[in-house]
């Protein structure tokens, strides 16, 4: 992130739908200037060369390799801000850590707060403030990995393709290795070159800053080509199983008195920085995938999760007090202080996060953390024979694990599905005549530089029940404006009794756009659905009628449609008295007694709430000590779960405070949450499935790419 000022807390207010509305139909004409592109007309006579997933590609996958996590931010901090608690649960796992950091983050070089010397607030030095937050880095990894902050570390230089050199710092201790690696491009280059015009401009250039201090001492020139190659070069040394990107499409925002613009790019919810960081990303692990898949006959085997950004501040917080110090307390290594005596000749740290700043800063940045693209990672169901199957995304193809046999808890090989290059989440269900569909978002056209830049709703589906899978086909956008295409979220769907499969997805307005197969396997047209605004993450389930519900949360309640009746058309049906959602995915089934259940984590609260809907819009708030002692963070998951002899369960999947799996009886007055201490912390959001035999297991995705199973 650029360099920030600490205020005073401020609760963001709401705005009205018809006001968003209207402030996204007059931004969306310009929004070329906007999120990624940079509008400023600089032209040259031939792009770089595409080098790309292949969709139709399903080679095996490599052998699993030992875990390791890789994070490509565009500045120092981005990570502490945006991807904990995640990463610092997998490096406290044991999971080494590569952290790729693609700007100098120097912004205008001034490294002052209250405190400091008067004659200090207006020297900048662009130079020192680069090397004071490497320093900040090492401090805030140090203390991750349980060393003293001001832990010596090994410093060199790396060689990249198109001879740029990178500063890598390494830090090895009790069995933990995390490495930093600075690309150190100035956020300002040459002729006020910016990376949204390395993104998207024809024969754009940038220099490289070398840092006060810094072994690398070589400036080094940046195409745009020259950026994905040295990303993709990264990736292929390290080989990761998990990829930690940013947010490659953000969300409109109107910017008006209720929300300023502070530190947003254009149209658009996040730092001119961030969004080509994560579209260079994106592309890098396109070129990383198809020339490895060339060169050694297989893909390479990784998990990807991407995080919002400055998205955090315009929506409630959605993280518990502990889960923010746990962040906090890493931020302020990072922030260090004036005093502080580290060595490092360029400061000790980025002071204006130091203390309790980021506590203190209206923007809340610290407060939440949210997936790009959420939902189970893998989904789960089982097949006939009542193996379980996993659908994940691996090495940017759709992939299914089978069970080797019923209740075995061991997986087959992964099978590659292809369809690349895909989001992280897919959705499966299983039609009226037993066929398998998957839905996936894909990166339909990933290139820059003036060049095509989409997402497509795709779909796989089986030809007959248990039978092999025919060919990916796309259904296109709900969005007719490809930059608006790009910020439609991840399909969600549902199979109807009547032979029917409605689909779902968040459009670009925030509301819900639907598209509906009909019995004899005819798409219809996507349907906008209206409604009120919404985060990413949307839940679509049947209930004992048989009638379809669709959950999403809003900045102020649960929003909610549905059917009058089954097979009626879909509806925006508000319900009262629902409250606030932090803005994970609600969990939503048929309870015990046959109504409908919705569960999810209000605002900074550790504790989820869990309520029954009873006909038309009323609300019964379930007051149960079981769902209540579901402590941690993050979405949950619930399904039913019929028992011999006694009444039947509602489980209820989460993440408690350490990021291990829980989960719980919510229809229980007095049971109490198994945590999961005996499998590893889940990549991503695990999955809850009760099998025909009324046997419940949770899967989630390890940190070496291969899903683990726990069975009650």
């Amino acid at each position: 992130m650029s360099q920030r000022r600490a205020v005073p807390p401020e609760n963001a207010r709401t705005v009205s739908r018809r006001a968003v509305l209207a402030g996204i139909a007059a931004v969306t004409a310009a929004t070329a200037a906007g999120c990624s592109d940079s509008g400023s007309g600089r032209t040259a006579a031939r792009p770089s060369p595409v080098r790309a997933v292949d969709p139709r590609s399903t080679q095996p996958f490599d052998d699993p390799k030992g875990p390791l996590l890789l994070q490509v931010m565009a500045h120092p901090d981005d990570d502490l801000f945006f991807m904990n608690p995640d990463a610092q649960h997998l490096v406290r796992a044991g999971v080494p850590v590569v952290s790729v950091y693609v700007t100098a983050g120097e912004a205008i070089g001034q490294n002052w707060v209250e405190g400091m010397p008067p004659e200090q607030k207006k020297h900048h030095d662009k130079a020192a403030y680069s090397s004071a937050r490497h320093q900040g880095l090492r401090q805030a990894y140090a203390v991750m990995i349980g060393k003293d902050r001001f832990t010596r570390w090994d410093k060199s230089v790396m060689d990249l393709p198109g001879g740029v050199k990178a500063e890598t710092n390494e830090l090895v201790a009790d069995g933990r290795r995390v490495r930093l690696v600075f690309l150190n491009i100035a956020m300002l280059s040459e002729h006020n070159v910016r990376l949204p015009h390395l993104w998207n401009e024809v024969g754009a250039r940038m220099q490289s800053l070398v840092a006060k201090g810094s072994p690398c001492t070589t400036v080094s020139t940046y195409r745009h080509s020259t950026l994905v190659d040295a990303l993709a070069a990264v990736m292929d040394r390290f080989r990761p199983t998990v990829v930690h990107t940013m947010d490659p499409d953000p969300d409109f925002q109107v910017h008006d008195a209720t929300h300023p613009k502070d530190n947003d790019y254009g149209a658009c919810s996040d730092h001119r920085d961030h969004t080509p960081t994560a579209l260079f990303t994106w592309k890098a692990l396109s070129q990383w995938v198809a020339d490895a898949t060339r060169r050694d006959g297989h893909p390479p085997r990784f998990v990807t999760t991407s995080f919002r950004g400055y998205y955090n501040q315009r929506w409630p917080h959605g993280l518990p007090k502990e889960i923010v110090e746990q962040k906090h307390r890493l931020i302020r290594e990072y922030g260090g202080e004036p005093t502080w005596h580290c060595g490092n000749d360029g400061g000790c740290g980025d002071y204006g996060q130091g203390g309790d700043r980021p506590l203190r800063n209206r923007k809340a940045w610290i407060r939440s953390t949210h997936y790009r693209h959420p939902g189970a990672t893998p989904v789960v169901d089982s097949d006939g024979s009542g193996r379980l199957e996993a659908y994940g995304v691996l090495g940017l193809h759709a992939v299914r694990w089978q069970e080797s046999s019923p209740g075995s808890g061991r997986w087959g090989a992964p099978q590659n599905l292809g369809g690349g290059p895909l989001a992280p989440a897919l959705a499966t269900v299983v039609d009226s005549a037993g066929r398998r569909l998957l839905f996936a978002m894909r990166f339909s056209a990933l290139e820059g530089e003036g060049r095509a830049d989409t997402r497509e709703i795709v779909v796989l589906e089986q030809r007959s029940p248990g039978g092999p899978f025919t060919t990916w086909v796309g259904l296109g956008n709900p969005e007719h404006h490809p930059d608006r295409g790009r910020r439609v979220g991840m399909p969600a769907a549902v199979a109807a009794p009547d032979g029917r499969v409605h689909l779902f997805v968040r459009n670009a307005g925030k509301g819900v756009s639907t598209r509906v197969r009909e019995p004899n396997g005819h798409w219809g047209k996507w349907r906008n659905l209206g409604g009120q605004e919404i985060q990413e993450g949307l839940t679509a389930v049947l209930d004992k009628d048989r009638r379809i519900h669709v959950f999403g949360p809003g900045r102020d309640a649960v929003h909610h449609w549905g059917q009058d009746a089954p097979g009626k058309p879909m509806r925006f049906l508000p319900l009262d008295d629902l409250p606030q959602p932090a803005g994970d995915p609600v969990a939503a089934s048929v309870g015990p007694d046959g109504a409908m259940t919705v569960a999810y984590r209000e605002p900074e609260s550790a504790e989820p709430v869990a309520y029954r809907l009873g006909g038309g819009s009323d609300v019964e708030r379930l007051d149960r000590s079981a769902v209540r002692d579901l402590r941690g963070y993050g979405a949950l998951s619930a399904v039913p779960l019929p028992q011999r002899g006694h009444d039947d369960a509602l489980m209820v999947l989460g993440r408690a405070l350490d990021g291990r799996a829980q989960v719980v009886d919510a229809a229980s007055e007095d049971a109490r949450p198994t945590v999961l201490r005996d499998r590893p912390v889940p990549v991503g959001t695990p999955a809850l499935h009760a099998d025909g035999s009324h046997r419940l297991a949770v899967v989630a995705m390890g940190a070496d790419a291969t899903p683990w199973i726990w069975r009650q």
